[in-house]
């Protein structure tokens, strides 16, 4: 069995994955809150984690390993959300949510084994709360329920931070029924006309940081092996999961395996609405390829920071028609099924090093542009599909990502069908000037014609 190695943040070092039980490797990763369109570091991230869920099902059988990436569906920036544009809470999270399945599906991103949402998941919270006060982390203040970083002696043990730091280095809201600044809130108030259930503390809601961890607990168990999301996330709430998860259960270590993606920047800087560089997947998917977008999250290493750029973005492209190119010259020829290439399996099981297994993808386009043989190349058209499927890349046909792009309706697809037409029946009368001429008129809309034996085909430039 191939060897896993994730650097785990928890140890700040690479680590061989080692499973709790390999026949239920469970994995749980940070979804969106649904006050919003996707942005380009909620895309960042579910392409990651799609492709180290795809490797687990590659290394330990797909019936062997246990997805969840929840939804954030009640939470303050829902509420501010409701009060800018008068929006039912409920109409902002359904229609949030199919955007953002939406976007999802576009990139190629495998849907998870459970998505679990936080209104669904109340029940458990509050069990939660009540053990965390029944364990002595957490007290009653001014309606309010707050953990007790004091009563945790290695409080801070993920981002491995002092409690000066942590509070010099986060957004903490300071509140004067806390016992320290640090506290965090279990469970809050709600007005009459907010989101809201009824507790043993009263009507309200729960933190933030609480919600993923009675899903995770509920759905995985309170030991599973990998927690994942954005470096963002490591603090405050990723430490405040394993801070509420292990002293509500005692003896349970949480998550042993903490992997985070990088920040993304956009042109070298921090994307920011304020700098004006802020980017929603609809907006960058309304003008590129999907396909293109999620190859680019690719070409960096995931633990690293990652800048987007438009002209990473062409380059993505201009990698995609390769690809295909080479899979249009075999068009005729079945794939024989195949396992993905084993140097590309093992740049993935090297902390998903990701662009390394995109070089061995390179390869085995060069290999099949050089093959001769119909068997050569039926065996290397499989191998370069199933590996490139491991990446979630390569999933449309030839024809229909040479036709897609500048083509945004099928009433434009036939007018360039008529016009090949029109085009095929100047040539055959001997028109050369009007066939010329249909050819340039095309190219002009970036339609590129492909003249062969059997017929003319079409492909966007």
């Amino acid at each position: 069995m191939t060897t896993v190695y994730l650097h785990n943040t928890l140890k700040q070092r690479k680590d061989e994955f080692t499973p709790i039980d390999a026949n239920n490797v469970r994995m749980y990763v940070c979804g969106p809150t649904v006050y919003d369109r996707a942005h380009l570091g909620n895309a960042k991230t579910s392409v990651v984690f799609d492709v180290l869920y795809r490797l687990l099902c590659q290394v330990y059988g797909k019936n062997h390993v246990t997805y969840v990436s929840n939804i954030t569906d009640v939470d303050d920036k829902i509420l501010a959300k409701h009060q800018q544009t008068g929006k039912p809470i409920r109409e902002i999270t359904e229609q949030t949510y199919n955007w953002y399945i939406e976007d999802m599906a576009k990139l190629n991103v495998l849907s998870p084994n459970y998505r679990p949402r936080a209104t669904e998941y109340i029940a458990e919270m509050i069990e939660l709360v009540k053990r965390l006060l029944a364990n002595g982390h957490a007290y009653e203040a001014q309606g309010h329920v707050l953990f007790d970083v004091d009563s945790m002696p290695n409080y801070g043990f993920l981002s491995g931070r002092s409690m000066k730091e942590m509070l010099a280095g986060a957004r903490i809201e300071v509140a004067d029924y806390k016992k320290n600044p640090a506290d965090f809130i279990l469970w809050k108030p709600s007005e009459a006309d907010q989101p809201g259930w009824d507790s043993p503390w009263g009507y309200g809601r729960p933190g933030w940081h609480l919600e993923c961890s009675a899903m995770s607990s509920k759905l995985l168990g309170n030991d599973f092996d990998i927690h994942g999301g954005g470096a963002d996330l490591i603090f405050p709430h990723h430490e405040n999961e394993c801070a509420q998860s292990t002293c509500a259960f005692e003896g349970s270590h949480f998550a042993h395996y903490w992997v985070h993606a990088g920040m993304l920047m956009v042109d070298g800087v921090k994307m920011s609405k304020s700098l004006g560089n802020f980017h929603n997947v609809d907006e960058i998917l309304q003008k590129y390829p999907a396909e293109a977008l999620r190859l680019l999250f690719l070409t960096t290493h995931y633990h690293q920071p990652f800048n987007f750029t438009f002209s990473g973005l062409e380059q993505s492209k201009a990698v995609l028609d390769k690809f295909y190119n080479a899979l249009l010259k075999v068009a005729d020829i079945e794939a024989l099924p195949s396992e993905p290439n084993n140097k590309l399996v093992d740049a993935l099981a090297d902390d998903l090093n990701t662009p390394a297994a995109l070089a061995v993808l390179h390869e085995l386009a060069g290999a099949l542009n050089k093959a001769e043989t119909e068997q050569e190349k039926a065996k290397l058209k499989g191998e370069f599909l199933a590996s490139a499927e491991l990446l979630g890349l390569l999933y449309q046909t030839p024809e229909a990502w040479f036709k897609g792009g500048m083509i945004e309706d099928d009433n434009e697809a036939k007018e360039i069908e008529e016009k090949i037409a029109a085009r095929a029946e100047a040539k055959k009368n001997k028109d050369w000037a009007t066939a010329d001429k249909i050819r340039e008129e095309l190219k002009l809309k970036g339609i590129i014609l492909e003249d062969s034996p059997t017929g003319t085909t079409w492909k966007k430039a």
